[in-house]
């Protein structure tokens, strides 16, 4: 029942994100997990290391979710050959995900809980009548810039995107 009404829910919504290239990311702090580990994420602190893609999914385990986290996985070598991490944040709580960055994210990437959807709001990533994320993409600049905006419930083109934006930064941060 639950999947039928996401399914009609994603059918009728239509997708965007609200913050736009060059407007001011939100910092957040986060319990995430990687490889089932759980730690304090903090995106500021993840930005003194490069660009930060950071990218919102509406729910652990389900069939769009998983296939997103795997094509991140399986990035994360071009991501970090660019100088760029990457981040998953849901609504799910903490235990789901220690699981999640497990199976799913093949302990590659770290994902982070919002359940209370405070960074998922603030991001406006937050679906308007379930608690869930919308799927959103944003690549955030070292300087805290959206540099990337993409939004779309379909998972095929977030990942290209995403890098497809980290590596244009990395091209104008090394013009003179």
């Amino acid at each position: 029942m639950i999947g039928e009404l996401v399914g009609t829910y994603f059918a009728i919504t239509p997708a965007h994100a609200a913050l736009s290239v060059g407007a001011k990311a939100p910092d957040f702090s986060a319990q995430a997990s990687q490889g089932g580990k759980e730690f304090a994420y903090t995106l500021a602190s993840a930005l003194k290391q490069g660009p930060v893609v950071l990218y919102f999914y509406p729910a652990a385990f389900t069939k769009g979710c998983t296939i997103e986290a795997h094509d991140f996985a399986e990035a994360i070598p071009d991501f970090k050959a660019q100088g760029a991490s990457v981040i998953g944040v849901s609504m799910d709580p903490i235990a789901k995900l220690d699981k999640f960055s497990v199976s799913e994210c093949r302990s590659a990437f770290p994902v982070a809980a919002d359940p209370e959807g405070h960074i998922t709001k603030a991001y406006d990533a937050k679906m308007p009548i379930m608690a869930m994320a919308k799927r959103v993409s944003y690549v955030i600049a070292p300087d805290g810039h959206v540099a990337m905006s993409y939004s779309a419930m379909s998972p095929d083109e977030h990942v290209a995107r995403a890098m497809a934006a980290v590596r244009d930064l990395k091209a104008h941060a090394s013009t003179p």
